[in-house]
């Protein structure tokens, strides 16, 4: 039949085995076939990769044939690069160590099953293999291209058991700073002979290298079609305008985007850092990833000369940038190179790669800030990994996503407390986190605010000259009323970094809750200049310095397409609410009270009220104007149930009564959920209600029950009423009747 039939030909053949495979197993069984299998596996889709076919997989051995040598060498080298990355990885000494043996010989294929001369050679010549290494014959040695990054270390005649005849044998390694070649496109082989269709491969591959060497010698000869002057959306800049573009993800792996956005955006940052430059903000940059768009038309959008791209490609420890800088106004590329290196080396590339554009814009560095660039943020490789996450993580702004931000920054200093980047991005987060679960400028637990200052006073302790941890001391400020340590902060932040649109718009965020709208206005002009397609949280600030300037109509278009941005991400409370107040001042009241009337029917908002905001803003020209727009779109003066209480209100003494050594036990209105109130003689209180509970103190002033909780509101003193329930019964726990900012409260004392 056709199946027995036998069929010879000349092959290449790669025999891979486990070296010391038995120790391994002897150590853990099933833990040592998990690992081993997983090494092949991922071994047998790099072959597949690599145009090779695996013929036998078994225990801890694998066959495979190829057409072409060099195919069969990158795709040893490049599995055994990775298998390196991923045993220093593992917590413990049972790591697959995968040696390989190449050969160029006769095989004999029946039934599928592949045998011959060919096969036992390059299981002998494995042997010869160091514990991750790779040996190959003469043979094969004199297929390979010599254009190819490969050492080849010369082992001599070596006799084979099996072979009468020696075999000459080489030892083979990745040339030093080099990157493996990657997988060769897919092609038709048309000679009816092996060494016709290796002559003929070699033939393409030589001329599509020499067209690449030619591509990266010769970059002036590429042009792009110019920008046009009159089609920018914003006048040009008085010193040279830059805007780095999403670098390509060149690595085969999704897994690594976050690697490739991590390398943008450093490059970003760095450049960003010199006051010679106007560079574009991250978030704008980044509409345009995975977008087929022209240089051109980039230019054209974001008001800029010089454009940069590039790609990355991350193959276990080995990265390799492709980037060119291109003059935007005439098309033509100023620069362009190529940078292979050893993941080690990743602050110097990135530094090398800053150097050759800042060069090519004939921008001379000074020696302060030369050293700057040159630092490194830290030694710590997993640490900066998992600062690369954290940010990818922090741009996604939901609360899912800004929670994993906070455990990766907060990993990545434990692994590296002096990485100041990380301390930075820890504060701005929990900042950003805490507001999206509180909302409406407000930071509500003691605890994460002490976290938040530590992590910021430890990032400036560090490294004085970063940005982000003067704005977000700014906002820290602020939300603790402390406006003149706040614009000092946020000014601060400006003047390390004119390039940085959050630093601007901290600014005008700061000015605008210090009762200083009006200067709030051109730093955000300079924010929105910096980041033309601003993301959520600069047009959620942009709509609100709008609204306290009286700007209403303008406020309401910022204030839609924050909304639009925002999208199906949970939070969007501070903004409705200043579109509610929005479509209020502008007499628009019935669109004004259908807004507040949705956020009420929200649980986690049932509490809001004029009195809660009566705590969060400072000046009294901000209450008023805040306050008379809210009482327009129909926002209560206390919590939901306060109007439906009829009884007699408590004065001073009575409510004192109440006090001293009691237990309060009852029900929350609005929520419908038990609480108690322990008070001792010396006026302190724990407080429990929705599974949690609070500490703090209670007083009696001007007839009023008035708490100083630590973890609600920034600590600061709120008050309410208390009257007692003429309807009320102990049974029932509803003798009296609390109502504070939060919540109306029934409840009856207990011993």
């Amino acid at each position: 039949m056709a199946k027995d039939r036998l069929s010879g030909k000349l092959a290449v053949i790669l025999h891979a085995d486990v070296a010391g495979s038995t120790a391994l197993v002897q150590q853990d069984e099933q833990l040592a076939h998990e690992r081993i299998q997983d090494a092949f596996q991922r071994f047998s889709r790099n072959i597949e990769k690599y145009h090779g076919l695996v013929h036998e997989l078994r225990g801890d051995a694998l066959l495979a044939e190829f057409e072409r040598a060099s195919d069969a060498v990158a795709a040893t080298l490049a599995f055994q690069a990775d298998q390196a990355y991923n045993n220093s990885r593992l917590p413990d000494d049972l790591q697959p160590k995968v040696r390989v043996g190449i050969s160029l010989g006769e095989v004999v294929i029946a039934d599928n099953t592949v045998t011959g001369a060919g096969v036992v050679l390059a299981q002998r010549v494995e042997q010869l293999a160091d514990a991750g290494g790779l040996c190959i014959t003469a043979a094969l040695h004199e297929a390979l291209p010599r254009r190819m990054p490969f050492e080849l270390e010369d082992l001599g005649e070596q006799t084979l058991k099996g072979f009468d005849d020696s075999v000459h044998v080489y030892k083979v390694e990745l040339s030093q700073g080099a990157l493996i070649p990657t997988p060769a496109q897919e092609y038709k082989p048309t000679s009816s002979t092996k060494s016709g269709r290796l002559k003929i491969v070699l033939a393409v591959i030589l001329v599509g290298v020499v067209a690449g060497i030619i591509y990266w010698l010769l970059p002036l000869e590429v042009k792009e079609e110019p920008a046009s002057f009159e089609r920018m959306a914003f006048p040009l800049p008085d010193k040279p305008s830059i805007a780095v573009m999403p670098f390509t993800n060149m690595s085969d792996d999704p897994k690594q985007e976050y690697f490739v956005d991590g390398m943008t955006e450093d490059l970003i940052t760095d450049l960003s850092k010199l006051s010679s430059l106007f560079v574009i903000a991250r978030n704008s940059v980044f509409t345009y990833k995975g977008k087929p768009v022209k240089v051109q038309q980039v230019a054209e959008e974001l008001g800029v000369r010089y454009i940069v791209e590039g790609s990355v490609r991350r193959v276990g420890n080995q990265v390799r940038i492709n980037a060119q800088l291109i003059d935007a106004t005439t098309g033509g590329h100023l620069w362009a190179d190529r940078y292979d290196r050893n993941l080690s080396d990743i602050f110097a590339l990135q530094n090398e790669v800053m150097v050759k554009i800042v060069s090519a814009l004939q921008i001379r560095l000074g020696v302060s800030e030369q050293a700057r660039l040159a630092r490194e943020p830290t030694n710590n490789l997993d640490a900066y990994d998992l600062y690369l996450r954290a940010e990818q993580a922090r741009h996604r702004y939901t609360l899912v996503s800004l929670g994993a931000a906070l455990g990766n920054y907060g990993r990545a200093t434990s692994l590296d407390p002096d990485f100041a980047e990380a301390h930075a991005g820890y504060a701005r987060t929990a900042a950003e986190f805490l507001r999206l679960i509180d909302g409406f400028l407000t930071l509500p637990s003691d605890v994460a605010r002490k976290r938040a200052y530590e992590s910021v006073t430890r990032a400036l302790s560090l490294d004085p000259e970063l940005a982000e941890p003067h704005s977000v001391l700014g906002v820290l400020h602020m939300l603790d009323g402390q406006y003149g340590e706040a614009i000092e902060s946020a000014r601060k932040a400006v003047a390390v970094n004119t390039n940085s649109a959050d630093a601007y718009a901290s600014l005008a965020l700061v000015l605008t809750y210090a009762g200083r709208q009006a200067e709030a206005i051109p730093a955000m002009e300079a924010a929105l200049r910096l980041e033309p397609n601003p993301p959520v949280d600069i047009l959620s600030i942009w709509g609100q310095v709008l609204f306290m300037n009286h700007d209403y109509a303008q406020a309401l278009d910022v204030l839609r397409r924050a909304l639009a941005v925002q999208g199906s991400r949970k939070w969007t409370g501070d903004i409705r609410l200043f579109l509610a107040m929005t479509h209020a001042e502008l007499g628009q009241l019935e669109q004004a009270r259908e807004i507040v009337q949705r956020m009420l029917r929200l649980t986690a908002l049932r509490f809001l009220n004029l009195s809660y905001f009566r705590l969060l803003w400072a000046h009294q020209k901000q209450i008023d104007l805040l306050l008379n727009a809210l009482r327009k779109a129909g926002m209560p003066e206390w919590p939901p149930g306060y109007e439906d209480v009829a009884g007699e209100r408590l004065r001073g003494a009575a409510i004192g009564e109440l006090l001293s050594g009691a237990n309060w036990i009852g029900r929350s209105l609005n929520r419908y959920e038990v609480f108690t109130q322990k008070i001792g003689e010396d006026g302190k209180i724990s407080y429990w209600k929705f599974g949690r509970s609070w500490e703090g103190e209670v007083s009696v002033e001007e007839d009023k029950l008035c708490y100083q909780i630590p973890a609600l509101v920034m600590g600061r003193k709120f008050c309410g009423y208390v009257y007692r329930n003429p309807q009320g019964t102990p049974k029932n726990n509803n003798e009296y009747i609390s109502v504070d900012v939060f919540d109306v409260h029934h409840f009856s004392l207990r011993s």
